[in-house]
This record gives structure tokens, C-alpha cells and sequence, in this order.
């Protein structure tokens, strides 16, 4: 062929592939002003004939959503805005950028799910963001968030799975079973989501030169859990190969087995690497010396290098992180050649938040690994080793506090034993496994075996993956990368991105309507649209879930009150029941569903 007819038959397939990536997007793109300049496919894994369960067209709209997100929150989520501000401005950064980070995915969902098929419904089990984390106090409140039961579907499809999960959570005796056999029986597909939009946000926040990104992973089945619930798990990821040798040996490795034996195992698998040359990594600093101090002396004592801050991760060049971020360093699980020219191996160790937990997890088939995970309380004052068997105990029974002390091996107060009582009894109602030792992704499915699609979008540089973070290679245009795996199968999508707007006008297209307001958009000189009912009760879902009371006949009950002023501060809060009693007063067909206290 000539190099002239070559060329233009690129041309002709790169054309042809945008076209298909665009009209599979288009109602997505359409919502949010963008134009789709280019898309660019390496694969990392496997081949475009290894498909996802979702569909090569639902693909598409999921990788542009989740790129999206990325975008919107690079451009408009207040990056940097806290470096070297106090912590309550801190975590108001923070906080303005996981809502418009939720925002964003949430409202690209609602647009992609029109498109699935009429019995099919997306609902999401775990998402990041309803405990407070470093620098916030209990009273501050849950971030921004797309967490448990919000359902995506065609409207129909919606209002009754929706009114499945409210009986499921408000009506005793419903719980997980009778929730699931009413599903089946209706002959709906419903998928599951574990969601964390906004991943590293204090470094986001901070203006970190890497780490954020925003992750999505959509399951062909509903995660297992029954209510709102995030807690944290131990996690230990391993390559798969090392633990299949474990157990022809007829050693079982997982959470709980002494790292001595963890370590034998690798260098039995692993001939060629030297226990100096297994690099752990866990998450860091003064904050986790209780909980995991412990675990960091174990594997040092074994020679082991325990991963710091700053330390180059030779297959990228970029030095990693250790304060945050568990999910990306899974996706190195395994081994490396060096610069010293030598076999390596990688491995993560210590524990996560929920959802991270079972993300990192869910990769075990796209990675070759086994990441086994092990219940642990939101409390950080019990070692590791503790939490696993505190976690187990029955907090009904009459013994509870006696055996907690046993465990617990020192003097323990009475706000402590409660504190975990109280952990056991959430876990347990959300349907989380109590009483297993140690679990794997498999526990949270009901079918056991499934599927997963999974996205991570990287809004500034990941030194796990390499993925560059998003770039504005003009005034207007954007490139975001987008790292999607399978079973078996990882592609890294770059989109090439247009503003079809000025930014001024396109922070309006990505900015919640309630922000918009708050910003001096006037909604009383606005049209009213029906959409506004439903966008304005997903936005007060994921700024506030937390104050949210469901009234029997599907309204809702804002209790504003109960926010803390760091959560939102009095002129919103003000400014929303406003908004509220404004629009209830003037369309109450549309807005009958909501009061404020």
C-alpha cells in the first residue's frame, strides 16, 4: 500500500471512530457544551474483541462520563484553593470539589442510563465520602457523594427500583433477601457501582502535583449491601500466582496470615527476588501508627522495603505517595524489572476505606491478583491485628464487653466498647459479612461470580499507572485519559475535548444549580424547567444525604439545622431554603416532594 492511501485510510478510521464515540456520547457531550476533537486507543491488555458485559456502545458513554468528570472537576473544582489555608478553609475546598465532582457523574449517568435497555437499572452500592477523613471532625459531616441506593434507569424502571431500596431500608424484616427476590421477580438487570468521584481529595485541594482522579466501577450485578454504609477494611494484595503456589503447598495466605509466611511464599514464587527488593506499600504517617505500626515493623523485620513518600517508582519515574490513595498502586501489583536490572516485586499492604477497598479488589482479575480484605472499625485506636478479631465479636451478647477487653489488651473505656459495638451493628445491618475472617470481592456479590467494568480518570499525573493528569493543550480543548479494564483486558482512552462555550459560560454547564444560585444567578429570572425538580433533589442527595429524612408518600425532609457550619455555612443554608420554599410555592406540582426545617 502507498504511504499516501495508508494515510488516508487512518484518516478515514480515526474519523470513523469519532463519529462512533460521539453519537455514542452525544447525549452526555450534549449536556455539559463539549465537542469531541479526537479519540486516541492503546492497549495495555487483551484486544477489542475481549468486550465488556456492558456493551461496546455503553463503554463508550461510561468512559466519557467518567472523562468528564475528571475534566469538570479540573476545571472548576477549586484545585489548589486550600495550599496553605487554614483547615476549615481547607475543608471547604474540599468539599466544593467533591460536589462538583459528584455533580458531574451523577448527572452523566442520568443522561447515559436513558440509553440502556428498558429493564435494565444502575444502583449504586459504596461510594467515597460519607465518613470524615483526615482534618475533619464527626460533626463536619459526609463529603459530596454518590453513595448508596441512588438508581439510575429510564424513569419508569427508576421509580421502582427506587421504591424497592426505600422498602428494603425503611420496612423491618424487607432487608437484602426480600429486596433481591423482588428484583429477580420483576425481571430487572440491575447493576451495581462503587464509586469514588473525587479520589485524593485533600491533595486536589492542596494542589499536589499528582493523584487525583475520578473512579467508577460499574458490576453486572448490585453489590450485596443493604444501607449506607462506610467503614474501613484491611487489604492485602497479592499476585495471583504466588498465592495459587501458597495453596498447592497447602498454605493458605491471605489477611490474616503471619507476614513471615507472606514473604516465604513470594520468594518461593519469586526465586529471583530478594526480600529487599519487595517493595510494600501502605498508607503513611503519625495518623496510622496505631493501627498499622505494627504491620510496617513486621515486613521491615523481614527486609522488606516499606514504600515512603517520594520514593520513585522505577517502572513510571514518579515519585508515589503514601498519605492517601490505596485504589491506584493495585494496578502495579506484581513484578518489575528495576533499574538495577534485577527482578522486583510490588505489593500493597495495610487497609482502606470501603469503597477503595472493594474497588482495589475488583481489579484482582484485570490485575492477576488476590486482594484479601478483612473488617475493620472506623476507629483508629485498636492495632490491626485487634481490629480483625474485635470485628467479629457479637454485640448483642452479654459477654461483649468482657471479651472486647480481652482482645483489646489494656485498659478500655466504656465509650471505646460502644464505639465498636456501635461499628458491628452498621456493618451487619448493611449486609457486610461479620463473622468471616477474611473476605474477597466474591463476598460482596450475590451471584458470586461477576463481571466489572472499571474506570479511573486521572485529573493530574498518576505515577502508578503513568496516566497524565488532564491537559488544556489549547484555549478551550482538553485531554483527559481514561484507563477501562475488564476481566483480562485494560485500555487507556485519551479524548481530545472542545469547549463549544467561553469557560465562564461552561462552569455554569458543570456547577450544581444550587452553586449557581449561591454564585448571584438569580432562579427567580430564570425558566423553570421539570427537570429542575428532579436535578435540584439529586443535588441536595449528594451535598447533604446525611440531613435527608424520606417521608413515606417519596417526599423528603431537609433538615438543614442539623448541619454543621462546616458542612455548609449559614448564608447557604439560608440560601437554599429559600431556593426551596420559592420554588415549592410556585410550582408545587413540580416541587411538592421537598420541605425544609
Amino acid at each position: 500500500m502507498s504511504p499516501d492511501r495508508a494515510d488516508e485510510q487512518d484518516r478515514m478510521e480515526r474519523k470513523n471512530r469519532i463519529a462512533q464515540w460521539a453519537f455514542d456520547s452525544r447525549s452526555i457531550l450534549g449536556r455539559f457544551h463539549v465537542w469531541l476533537e479526537d479519540v486516541e486507543i492503546e492497549w495495555v491488555k487483551g484486544t477489542p474483541a475481549d468486550a465488556s458485559f456492558s456493551g461496546e456502545a455503553l463503554e463508550r458513554a461510561f468512559i466519557v462520563a467518567n472523562a468528564l468528570t475528571a475534566m469538570g472537576t479540573r476545571m472548576f473544582g477549586r484545585l489548589g484553593e486550600g495550599a496553605g489555608a487554614d483547615p476549615a478553609e481547607v475543608n471547604r475546598v474540599k468539599k466544593d470539589a467533591d460536589a462538583t465532582s459528584a455533580y458531574v457523574l451523577s448527572e452523566s449517568l442520568w443522561y447515559l442510563t436513558r440509553n440502556l435497555p428498558e429493564n435494565h437499572a444502575l444502583m449504586v452500592g459504596l461510594g467515597e465520602g460519607l465518613m470524615p477523613k483526615a482534618g475533619e471532625t464527626p460533626e463536619m459531616g459526609a463529603n459530596p457523594q454518590l453513595g448508596f441506593g441512588r438508581v439510575y434507569a429510564r424513569p419508569e424502571v427508576a421509580h421502582f427500583v427506587d421504591s424497592l431500596v426505600h422498602e428494603m431500608v425503611n420496612q423491618p424484616g424487607c432487608g437484602w433477601p426480600g429486596f433481591w427476590r423482588k428484583i429477580q421477580a420483576a425481571g430487572i438487570t440491575l447493576w451495581g457501582a462503587a464509586i469514588d468521584t473525587l479520589e485524593n481529595t485533600s491533595r486536589f485541594a492542596k494542589g499536589s502535583e499528582t493523584g487525583p482522579m475520578s473512579v467508577l466501577h460499574v458490576f453486572d450485578q448490585p453489590l450485596q449491601v443493604a444501607q449506607p454504609y462506610e467503614g474501613y477494611m484491611g487489604a492485602l494484595s497479592l499476585p495471583r500466582d504466588a498465592v495459587e503456589a501458597a495453596e498447592a503447598r497447602s498454605v493458605l495466605i491471605n489477611y490474616l496470615t503471619p507476614r513471615k509466611m507472606v514473604m516465604e511464599s513470594l520468594l518461593e514464587t519469586y526465586p529471583a527476588v530478594s526480600p529487599e527488593r519487595v517493595h510494600v506499600w501502605t498508607l503513611g504517617g503519625p495518623a496510622r501508627e496505631s493501627r498499622i505500626g505494627a504491620l510496617w515493623a513486621e515486613w521491615r523485620s523481614l527486609g522488606a522495603h516499606i514504600v515512603e513518600d517520594g520514593w520513585v517508582f522505577p517502572p513510571t519515574g514518579s515519585p508515589v505517595f503514601t498519605e492517601s490513595g490505596t485504589y491506584a498502586p493495585t494496578y502495579r501489583v506484581g513484578a518489575f524489572t528495576g533499574e538495577d536490572g534485577a527482578e522486583h516485586l510490588f505489593i500493597c499492604d495495610g487497609y482502606a476505606a470501603s469503597a477503595e477497598a472493594l474497588q482495589a479488589a475488583s481489579l484482582d482479575p484485570v490485575v492477576d491478583a488476590v486482594t484479601s480484605l478483612c473488617l475493620f472499625s472506623s476507629r483508629f485506636k485498636g492495632s490491626y491485628d485487634q481490629e480483625s478479631r474485635l470485628m467479629r465479636l457479637d454485640p448483642d451478647s452479654e459477654t461483649f464487653a468482657r471479651d472486647f477487653a480481652q482482645i483489646w489488651d489494656g485498659n478500655v473505656d466504656d465509650a471505646t466498647v460502644e464505639a465498636y459495638r456501635e461499628s458491628i451493628r452498621e456493618a451487619a445491618a448493611a449486609c457486610i459479612p461479620t463473622t468471616a475472617r477474611t473476605l474477597l470481592a466474591d463476598d460482596f456479590f450475590p451471584h458470586k461470580e461477576w463481571q466489572v467494568l472499571s474506570l479511573a480518570s486521572s485529573m493530574l499525573p498518576d505515577p502508578y499507572t503513568g496516566m497524565p493528569g488532564v491537559e488544556e493543550v489549547e484555549e478551550g480543548i482538553f485531554r483527559v485519559t481514561t484507563r477501562a479494564s475488564g476481566r483480562h483486558r485494560m485500555v487507556d482512552v485519551t479524548l481530545t475535548l472542545r469547549a463549544m462555550e467561553p469557560l465562564a459560560e461552561m462552569r455554569m454547564a458543570f456547577s450544581p444549580l444550587l452553586d449557581r444560585f449561591y454564585a448571584g444567578q438569580d432562579y427567580r429570572a430564570r425558566a423553570v424547567k421539570v427537570s429542575d425538580s428532579g436535578r435540584l433533589r439529586n443535588e441536595l442527595q449528594t451535598l447533604c444525604a446525611e440531613a435527608i429524612e424520606y417521608l413515606p408518600d417519596g417526599r423528603m425532609k431537609i433538615h438543614l439545622t442539623a448541619l454543621d457550619d462546616a458542612v455548609l455555612p449559614p448564608p447557604k443554608k439560608a440560601l437554599i431554603r429559600e431556593v426551596l420554599a420559592w420554588y415549592g410555592a410556585n410550582h408545587p406540582v413540580w416541587f411538592g416532594w421537598q420541605e425544609s426545617d
